[in-house]
């Protein structure tokens, strides 16, 4: 009777052990997700921010610069593309990423083009408004920087948890994949060509 005790103690000290360790990897695996959803919730008001701005800027420069017009038009474009894109930050894949940040990329040379466009303008440059349009759009962008490094930051602690041993066996049964990291766009290491 007191051996059968014994044993029946061992074996439950054994399944709590087993209960809390298996736990203990998916409840942190879920607070990590977490961590990457509030990210990645950062990243798309950064994002969201400069689509606000881009109406504004658009309607300052085009009483200025009237045969401008294909560049606002892209530039339209560009943030049409870009806001027609949505991703769930649990299932996001690396190719969903991808063609998140292309379309982002486009929104960014447009807008370039725009404000390399602004230069032939002395009296739009000197505009208040479009001095505090501009200042903000730089602001933004330092934003989404800020937004995606942090993003990036998120993920490396999720994937870690999830991907070494013996948590990746846990992970698997319970389903949980590696998320993908912002990369630079293509062509990003190039410098960029500005023509006045």
């Amino acid at each position: 009777m007191k051996k059968g005790l014994i044993i029946l103690g061992v074996v439950a000290v054994i399944v709590i052990g087993l209960y809390s360790w298996a736990s203990g990897i998916y409840n942190t695996a879920v607070t990590l997700d977490q961590d990457v959803k509030e990210s990645w919730g950062n990243v798309n008001t950064a994002y969201q921010r400069r689509n606000d701005l881009i109406p504004n800027l658009v309607s300052t420069v085009k009483g200025y610069a009237q045969h401008e017009q294909s560049t606002l038009t892209a530039v339209i474009e560009a943030r049409a593309k870009a806001t027609g894109i949505t991703i769930d930050p649990s299932n996001v894949t690396p190719e969903q990423l991808a063609a998140f940040n292309s379309a982002q990329s486009g929104v960014s040379s447009s807008l370039s083009k725009l404000l390399v466009s602004v230069e032939q303008y002395p009296n739009l440059k000197a505009d208040a408004s479009f001095m505090k349009l501009q200042d903000e759009l730089a602001s933004t962008e330092n934003q989404i920087l800020t937004a995606r490094t942090r993003f990036n930051e998120a993920v490396k602690p999720y994937n870690n948890n999830i991907n070494t041993f013996p948590r990746n066996i846990l992970a698997g049964m319970y389903g949980l994949k590696e998320k993908p990291y912002f990369e630079a766009s293509t062509g990003a290491d190039k410098p960029v060509e500005v023509k006045f």
